[in-house]
């Protein structure tokens, strides 16, 4: 299997799938190829898998015109504010910012200092998708992980969470 091989000062070894469906294996700087060769054939299967899956991701990857751009940015504009507002009294949580940002690879961020960004192609799924988002961002202003008290805290606020997390895999 082909892969491309990143050596760093790292203690773990790690296998990647990026956007251009290229595999890419991260080592600690001394590993040896015959152990690093063992590992990416251990994980040949779940390797095969995950290129499946990105490669359909990016068949179906909508490509946006400008105009596209800024009606999602118009959309956001008009409904976060108010979805925010709402779930921020739901959960209890209130950000020390918001911002609508052109990011690719995550549909929103919570920053150190609480203040929260969302992907304007967010905005292109269903609402319910959008206050999926917008109340798992929240909650990382209590817990900044992904520990059990986060997702107890997203499904105090969201009890039916997790089909709305599939909206987002489409």
């Amino acid at each position: 299997m082909e892969y491309k091989l990143i050596r760093s000062k790292r203690k773990t070894i790690s296998i990647e799938i990026n956007e251009r469906c290229e595999v890419i294996v991260r080592v600690p700087l001394r590993m040896g190829q015959r152990e690093i060769d063992c590992f990416v054939f251990e994980k040949r299967g779940w390797i095969e898998k995950s290129l499946k899956t990105m490669q359909k991701r990016a068949e179906s990857r909508k490509t946006y015109t400008d105009e596209d751009i800024k009606a999602l940015y118009k959309k956001a504009s008009e409904i976060l504010q108010s979805r925010l507002e709402f779930w921020s009294g739901v959960t209890g949580f209130i950000p020390t910012g918001v911002r609508i940002t052109s990011a690719r690879k995550r549909f929103g961020s919570c920053s150190p200092k609480n203040s929260l960004c969302f992907s304007v192609y967010l905005f292109d799924y269903p609402a319910a998708a959008i206050d999926y988002v917008i109340v798992h961002e929240l909650c990382h202003i209590k817990e900044h992980n992904h520990s059990k008290k986060f997702w107890t805290l997203v499904e105090k606020a969201m009890p039916d969470y997790k089909e709305r997390q599939e909206l987002l895999k489409v």
